[in-house]
């Protein structure tokens, strides 16, 4: 029960790899509050509180900085502290660069980046006061090491989170703060799927399996482990690493080509 009576905000926390987070958090004995945008969040925090967790769920736009500050009021009032923060929401629109729209590169900017500014901005007073608290940002390989065609928006954001992570790391260590990143390969997720189905609609599976054949371990993660990288860094067994992103993908940054070796 590394986490027990831990207070922890999870942003996306309805689907994916949020959910993954949660569902591990929950099982090392935190108290999870849920901020999400979809209409989910309401039945996945019944399902965990039939099984006696105490979690919270909030329907919120992280876009929308006031309702945010309001909900970060709200859960400080009722658990008078916030432990862990994990800025998980993020979205992802394959598009190529020369096609896409302001609106397009708006969405992906003004969620990835600044709903996590926004949600962090907010926390943080509140963190300050434990003197011992982990912010968990949900960075990707995708910008920082690799990428793809149609996602260069999405992978803008995500190096962008990188930088966002040291520099915070660096401002609040003398808080007894810590602040790293997890950068994921291709974990099964909600998103995963709806970027194979944009790239193959009629197949998408095939895109799927396609990205697996590329990947040492001949898999994609789940979101279970992924939760439990998050629990590492959310917890105490981590204690002196800030500052770091920490890439969880199967080995699939590890080959230099898919033809070359015996």
């Amino acid at each position: 029960m590394k986490l027990k009576d831990k207070v922890a905000v999870v942003t996306g926390g309805a689907m994916g790899n949020g959910l993954g987070i949660v569902e591990v958090f929950l099982k090392y004995g935190a108290k999870v509050m849920i901020l999400d945008y979809s209409d989910k969040v309401g039945e996945v925090v019944e399902n965990f509180k039939k099984n006696g967790y105490d979690v919270e769920g909030y329907l919120v736009d992280i876009r929308d900085n006031n309702k945010v500050l309001e909900c970060m009021r709200n859960i400080y009032n009722k658990y008078h502290h916030i432990d862990i923060l994990v800025n998980n929401a993020g979205v992802c629109r394959l598009e190529l660069f020369e096609k896409m729209s302001d609106e397009l590169r708006d969405f992906h900017f003004d969620i990835n980046i600044k709903g996590t500014w926004n949600v962090t901005k907010a926390a943080l007073p509140y963190m300050k006061e434990q003197k011992n608290a982990s912010i968990i940002n949900l960075s990707s390989v995708t910008g920082p090491m690799v990428a793809d065609s149609g996602e260069v928006a999405y992978a803008t954001t995500k190096a962008a989170l990188i930088g966002f992570t040291k520099a915070l790391a660096q401002e609040v260590v003398g808080d007894n703060i810590r602040v790293n990143a997890i950068m994921p390969g291709y974990i099964r997720t909600p998103m995963v799927d709806g970027m194979a189905k944009e790239t193959n609609p009629d197949n998408p599976e095939k895109v799927v399996e396609g990205i697996a054949i590329g990947i040492p371990m001949k898999r994609l993660g789940t979101i279970q482990e992924l939760g439990e990288l998050a629990a590492f860094l959310a917890s105490d067994e981590s204690s002196y690493i800030t500052g770091q992103g920490i890439v969880i993908d199967g080995g699939s940054t590890l080959p230099e080509t898919m033809s070359m070796g015996v």
